[in-house]
């Protein structure tokens, strides 16, 4: 088992970055090591870097801290690690890792089973980042915040321990963290059941506005740059549309894109286990899991669905 001090070492500067787009895993694992390496290295420089802080998990402890603009005046990091993705989905910090003497990658997508680091923690098994970050942490340094932190990834990539990521092993250490002493219920409440009047309102339009295809087994929809502007949304406003639609009666895969810019859209796709949507994505330069996956294409929207749907079909039939 790594213990992720003795991969640091004496290390005096570190960096922690994650994935663009940023969803509960990545800033739970992200803050919960930034806390975590905090209390080992009381006296050196951490930093995070992440595009955003989506407003639901601004509660976790230290997301003031976070480097949104990917500014810093460190030529190169002693150690740089990088949390739920490979390097190349790191926006500004990629760079960073580059240059950093010790580079660490700890990420559980199959899409990086190698990993990008000098150091890979890469378990594709398991349920989320923040479950192997609980693994190369010690757990008489672990706090009530950090467990918070790591609770919250473990909850939001699971789907509240629902997924069929979900494992015995996830249970233990989301029990582990619960001993901590943090309000679990309400955290759960908070980062998964609960939406602000315009997330309700995007959901519901996502609704009116999907289809079925594939004789009823794939539901479909989109959002549209006008409808975002609309509702005056970001990304993180849509975080659970697609889930809700795989709960569809009778389907057994959910497609939901939204748009990024003109000519750009992320896709974000759902399985019961009928269709390995990672495979889907991997098709089009996209990577996920075996029932969640993400893909972010350029092309005409029409294009895209009729080249995705079709994807979805022949991995149906065979």
């Amino acid at each position: 088992m790594m213990r992720i001090e003795e991969v640091i070492g004496n290390a005096q500067t570190i960096g922690i970055t994650g994935h663009v787009r940023p969803d509960g895993d990545c800033v739970g694992s992200c803050m919960g090591m930034y806390l975590y390496l905090k209390k080992v290295y009381p006296s050196a420089r951490i930093d995070v870097f992440l595009q955003e802080i989506p407003e639901v998990y601004s509660f976790i402890p230290g997301t003031d801290d976070v480097i949104t603009d990917f500014k810093t005046d460190i030529d190169s990091y002693d150690a740089f690690i990088v949390l739920d993705t490979g390097k190349g989905r790191t926006d500004g910090a990629e760079a960073f890792f580059d240059k950093a003497k010790i580079k660490i990658n700890i990420d559980h997508h199959i899409s990086n089973k190698e990993g990008t680091g000098d150091i890979n923690y890469i378990y594709p098994e398991a349920s989320s980042v923040c479950e192997l970050c609980y693994d190369v942490m010690d757990p008489l340094v672990v706090d009530k915040n950090i467990a918070m932190a790591l609770y919250t990834g473990m909850v939001t990539d699971t789907g509240v321990f629902k997924y069929s990521s979900t494992s015995k092993k996830t249970m233990e250490v989301a029990g582990k963290l619960i001993t901590y002493g943090f309000e679990f219920d309400k955290l759960i409440d908070h980062v998964f059941y609960e939406k602000t009047y315009k997330q309700n309102k995007l959901l519901g339009r996502a609704l009116l506005d999907s289809k079925l295809v594939l004789d009823g087994k794939v539901i479909v929809s989109v959002t549209d740059s006008k409808t975002m502007a609309e509702y005056d949304a970001k990304g993180s406003d849509l975080e659970g549309i697609v889930s809700q639609l795989k709960l569809t009666a009778g389907v057994g895969c959910a497609l939901y894109a939204h748009q990024l810019s003109e000519n750009e859209y992320k896709l974000s796709l759902r399985s019961d286990g009928s269709v390995n949507v990672a495979k889907v994505a991997e098709t089009f330069g996209g990577g996920g899991h075996d029932r969640a996956a993400g893909i972010t294409i350029e092309g005409n929207i029409e294009d895209i669905l009729t080249k995705v749907i079709s994807r979805i079909e022949e991995l149906i039939e065979n």
